[in-house]
Parts: C-alpha cells; sequence; structure tokens
C-alpha cells in the first residue's frame, strides 16, 4: 500500500517511526527497562540505518538522472525505477530528451550522407575562442584533394596551403572568386571557390565550397546538347514524318496497274508536299551550319554611332509599317575595333526582335541608348513590347528556339556567338514595360 506514496511521504512515515522509538527508548531507560530500553535502541539504529538507505537510493536515481541529461548521455535505462513516482516528471523528461537526441543523430547521418554524395567540395569551420576548427569535412573534398579528415585548420593548411592562405587573406569573410590549387602534385586546377559565415546559438560558422570549373562547364555543355539535340531531333521528324507517310502513299499509288485523275492529283500534291518540307529541311540545315561555321570578326575601325544609323536605315521601311517609333539616345562619337559587316547582323537581329515584340502592343517604341563605363562600351536596346515570359527566359538564347510560327530561331543565338566572338556579352533584362538587351564590348 506504500508504493503509492510519493517521497516526502514516505520520508515522514520513516521519521515518525524514527522519533516515536526513539521517545520508547528514552521512556523505558527512565523506567529502569534496560533490556527492553536496548532492543528499542537496536530498533532505532535499524530504523535510521533503512532511512540512510533509502535516501542514499532516491538521490542517487535523480543525481544519475541529472548527470545523465548534463553529458548527454542517454544510454542508461531507469525503466527499473518507475516505483519512484516522485520522479515521474524527471524520467518523461529524461525521456524526450532521449528521443531528442536519437532524433538529431538520425538528422545529422541523414544531413552528412547527403553532403558526402555532392560533387562539391565542402568544408564548415567552427570558431572556438580565436582558431577555428574543422566541424565537417565531406568526403568529395577529402578524396579530390586527397586529404585526411583532419580536425584543426592548421593541420589542413599543411595539406592545400594555396586555399587557406587565400581564406585567412580575406580574414573569413564572405567572398566569390576562382583560384587554382594544385591537386596530388600534379597539375593546377581552377575551381570556383564561394564561402559565408553564419552565426547561431553564439556559435561562429564559416561554409567553404568549392567546385571544380571544369565540371560546371562540362556539366552546362552537358544540358547545351542536350537542348540542342531535343530541338533538331523534333525539327527533323517534323519534316522526316510527313515525307516518310507521303512516300509509302506514293508507292502504293504507283504499284497500280492504271491511275486514275484523282489518283494524279494526289500524286502532285504529295510530290509539292515533299518538295517543301525538304527545301524546309534545307534551310534548317543551312541554318546551323551557319551558326557552327561562324567565321572570325575581321575587325576594323568602325564609328558607332554611324554604324547604328545604318542599321536604323535598313529597320525604316519596316518599322514606318509598323507605326513603330524609334528613338535614338545615342548622343556621342565613338570609334570602335569590330567586324562591320557582323556587327551589323546583330543589330538587325535584336530590332527585328524587339520589332516582333510589339505586335499588338498600343504603345511602339524601340529606344536605341550606349554608354560606357570601365574601359567597357554597353550598347542598350529598350522595347516597350510584352517582355519575355518567365517560363521561357532560359531558353531564349537556345539554338532553333522560337515562339514565332515564321521564325527560324537563331537570330539571338547567332547574336549572342556573334558578341562572343568580340569578347563582350549579350544579357537581356525582363521588365514590367518592356525587355532590355545589352550588348557590352571591351574597349
Amino acid at each position: 500500500m506504500f508504493k503509492n506514496y510519493k517521497l516526502y511521504q514516505l520520508l515522514f512515515f520513516r521519521l515518525i517511526l524514527v522519533v516515536f522509538c526513539v521517545g520508547l527508548s528514552i521512556y523505558l531507560f527512565s523506567e529502569d527497562l534496560i533490556y527492553t530500553g536496548l532492543f528499542s535502541g537496536f530498533v532505532t539504529f535499524l530504523l535510521l540505518t533503512e532511512l540512510y538507505f533509502f535516501l542514499r537510493n532516491a538521490f542517487l536515481v535523480f543525481d544519475r538522472t541529472i548527470a545523465s541529461i548534463l553529458q548527454n548521455d542517454f544510454s542508461a535505462d531507469f525503466s527499473q525505477h518507475k516505483s519512484y513516482h516522485n520522479y515521474a516528471s524527471l524520467f518523461q523528461l529524461y525521456g524526450k530528451l532521449k528521443e531528442k537526441q536519437h532524433e538529431q543523430l538520425s538528422k545529422d547521418l541523414i544531413y552528412r550522407s547527403i553532403l558526402n554524395n555532392i560533387e562539391t567540395g565542402i568544408i564548415i569551420l567552427q570558431k572556438e575562442n580565436e582558431s577555428w576548427n574543422i566541424f565537417l569535412m565531406n568526403d568529395y573534398f577529402s578524396k579530390h584533394f586527397e586529404v585526411p579528415k583532419v580536425s584543426r585548420w592548421h593541420y589542413l593548411k599543411n595539406q592545400l596551403p594555396s586555399l587557406c592562405e587565400i581564406i585567412e587573406a580575406q580574414d573569413f569573410q564572405e567572398m566569390k572568386t576562382s583560384l587554382q590549387i594544385r591537386v596530388n602534385k600534379q597539375d593546377t586546377q581552377t575551381f570556383l571557390i564561394q564561402t559565408s559565415a553564419t552565426k547561431t546559438f553564439d556559435q561562429e560558422y564559416y561554409i567553404i565550397l568549392l567546385d571544380s570549373i571544369q565540371k560546371v562547364v562540362e556539366k552546362k555543355e552537358k544540358e547545351a546538347w542536350i537542348n540542342l539535340m531535343k530541338v533538331i531531333s523534333h525539327e527533323l521528324l517534323n519534316s522526316l514524318t510527313p515525307i516518310r507517310s507521303l512516300s509509302q502513299n506514293l508507292n502504293e499509288l504507283v504499284q497500280q496497274e492504271s491511275l486514275s485523275a484523282e489518283d494524279l492529283e494526289d500524286i502532285k500534291q504529295s510530290v509539292a508536299t515533299m518538295h517543301n518540307r525538304s527545301n524546309h529541311l534545307q534551310e534548317f540545315v543551312e541554318s546551323y551550319r551557319k551558326l557552327a561555321m561562324l567565321p572570325s570578326p575581321k575587325k576594323e575601325k568602325t564609328e558607332l554611332s554611324e554604324l547604328v544609323e545604318s542599321c536604323l536605315q535598313i529597320m525604316q521601311p519596316l518599322f514606318k509599317k509598323e507605326s513603330i517609333a524609334v528613338v535614338n539616345q545615342l548622343n556621342f562619337k565613338r570609334w570602335i575595333t569590330v567586324d562591320r559587316n557582323q556587327m551589323e547582323q546583330v543589330l538587325i537581329n535584336l530590332l527585328t526582335n524587339s520589332m516582333y515584340a510589339l505586335e499588338g502592343k498600343d504603345q511602339r517604341e524601340i529606344s536605341i541608348s550606349a554608354e560606357l563605363k570601365e574601359k567597357r562600351l554597353y550598347l542598350i536596346i529598350t522595347d516597350t513590347g510584352a517582355g519575355i515570359e518567365p517560363e521561357i527566359e532560359d531558353k531564349i538564347f537556345l539554338p532553333f528556339f522560337t515562339t514565332r510560327k515564321d521564325g527560324a530561331g537563331i537570330g539571338l543565338t547567332l547574336s549572342k556567338n556573334i558578341i562572343e566572338a568580340h569578347g563582350g556579352y549579350l544579357a537581356f533584362e525582363n521588365g514590367e514595360n518592356g525587355t532590355k538587351f545589352t550588348v557590352c564590348l571591351l574597349e
């Protein structure tokens, strides 16, 4: 019946017994009942001994539980102490913390597994006093750079001084740049390094990501080839499927002993369709050849404003027909060294692209401007068209990709290739009221 009592109730009961026995012993000795008093004293001693062990066991369980929580040691099993109902809340807290630790360990294993399977070198540093320790180094970094998973920064510095010296020179601040690292005493390799600093619960962490430039380029090239093959296969099938179907139909017709007027008309239509699709396929192949065999620029000194004005004169009849206002904001003269014919092609392609973007718009305006910054010339063409839809923004420079029914899909791709052959780049910015294409050239 006493097992349901809490600790303080059991303790109070034992103290009452001890006090009673002490009082009884004193009374017996006062009545000269020596032997009975000695027996009562012996019982009192036994009760005190039992009280001592009761308190020791009770507080030992408490101390062990608290010590396990403080040391994050959840290997102990307190299920045999369930009779200590006074510690029910403590045991419940211990159980919840144990579950939390197991859950956190499971998450850590999953996170580490994910980081170890990423083909990017990852190091996470943790600051301790004024020095840095290696909190995590993933398998890719360790294997690629042939570095053991050390725990101290100075150990890593002995293995990869070129990397660590750059980070120390930046005073462990955030950065994004490229660097060359010699791996396994072989030729140096170029890597893209990106770092970030974070602080949580008074702990400072420094995250380092390293990507091989070669792998990044190979990935982009692979994606580009996959997209290109999709477009080419789609275009080829669009032409070859009807040609194959028509050729089968013609084969069946010519097998007949006699041909009716209706059969002859079918043959004429089939031949005409096959001829048109063959022409389209030839134009497609010619367009591809034009992209693949772009000649090197034959550069010569060309005055920028005169070049732009010449392109505007070529496009003027089309602009007038479509009621498009062109604002030439180019207000300075500048000599640039470019292939004039190729640059004219770029400007005409961009102006044509802007012209089609203005279809169905009330306000039809194209503006051309230029600015000079840090030995770079920026030629900007802006239109008030509908803009580029977000879902196709990453495809507009893809060969043969077009949203126009009569478009070949090589204008922007060819323009981009020409500008890059000149050492510059072609970029666009999608705004609320149109699109802005920027041609950047090094002076």
